[in-house]
């Protein structure tokens, strides 16, 4: 497959559409963003890297970090994680406080923020210091030692997270959340921080295009059937409220973030990321579903 020759045909096509879509302004930090960068990175099963644009340059990842803490806690405790977080599509935005009340407080699943404030409330509690477990895992799975949360970001979203203090706080009345909700909310602030870039995040996400095992190291970290299971909740959701049209569209597992990054992955074939900051009325990147969507279509490969 010709792979270069698609990425480029495709950013020429896609950067030619006006883009309607708006840099998230909720988290100032994420504002300052130039709102025209736009880069697409693929590995392929050979670990053959391509990339168009701005495919090198480091941004914030956000909710695309939910993929990683679930899969660890689900590697670390198993089934267990799904006796406090669901695997059912909320149909809901990503920081929607509706669904708790009659679920009791059992969020909907780990990718809304309401599931990821749980899943991290678990790394706290199975891992000595997660923070740092996470950051080294992140750069194992990059092949990045350079690879760090962004401060900055992580305060901004500290000091305007009140939906998310909301959150935690509603949880933990239902018994769904062990830890202090300062502590649970440091980390997941943390964890969304963190900044790759395209190259980097498809690299990230390589392991489950792999059945489960680090492509480099040739280590298991998930078993086949958990990495499965793990790319079942990217097809179902990944992208909130517009994970139906993803599928419908793209046809390929994957998680987007606010801060304009979105990764996607075909199983034993390849995985892909793309970074434009204006984002549509979804809070997914306007560009990076355009590009996913012709990626697929050009190459007559998805999953469907």
């Amino acid at each position: 497959m010709a792979y270069q020759d698609i990425l480029d045909g495709i950013y020429n096509e896609v950067i030619q559409i006006e883009n309607t879509g708006k840099v998230a302004d909720y988290i100032p930090e994420l504002a300052k963003v130039d709102a025209n960068k736009f880069g697409i990175a693929l590995v392929d099963k050979h670990q053959n890297v391509f990339t168009k644009g701005d495919a090198l340059e480091k941004f914030s990842i956000q909710s695309i970090s939910k993929v990683i803490t679930t899969s660890l806690i689900f590697s670390k405790i198993g089934n267990d994680l799904w006796e406090r977080v669901g695997y059912e599509p909320s149909g809901n935005s990503f920081n929607s406080l509706v669904q708790l009340e009659n679920e009791n407080g059992i969020p909907r699943n780990p990718f809304i923020n309401a599931g990821a404030l749980v899943v991290a409330d678990l790394m706290l509690d199975h891992f000595e210091n997660p923070k740092a477990f996470l950051l080294d895992f992140v750069k194992e799975l990059t092949e990045n030692p350079n690879i760090n949360y962004n401060e900055n970001v992580a305060q901004s979203e500290k000091a305007f997270g009140y939906r998310n203090a909301a959150l935690v706080n509603f949880i933990k009345s239902f018994g769904n959340i062990k830890n202090e909700p300062e502590a649970v909310l440091d980390f997941y602030y943390h964890q969304c921080s963190i900044e790759m870039s395209c190259v980097d995040l498809a690299k990230c996400f390589q392991v489950f295009a792999n059945n489960g095992i680090i492509p480099k190291s040739d280590k298991k970290f998930l078993s086949t059937s958990k990495c499965k299971r793990m790319n079942a909740l990217m097809q179902m959701c990944g992208f909130y409220d517009q994970a139906g049209e993803f599928t419908f569209k793209v046809g390929l597992p994957g998680k987007s973030g606010v801060g304009g990054g979105v990764v996607a992955v075909f199983p034993n074939h390849y995985t892909v990321a793309v970074w434009s900051p204006k984002l549509n009325k979804k809070g997914n990147s306007f560009y990076g579903l355009e590009t996913l969507e012709r990626l697929t279509t050009e190459t007559s490969l998805s999953i469907f």
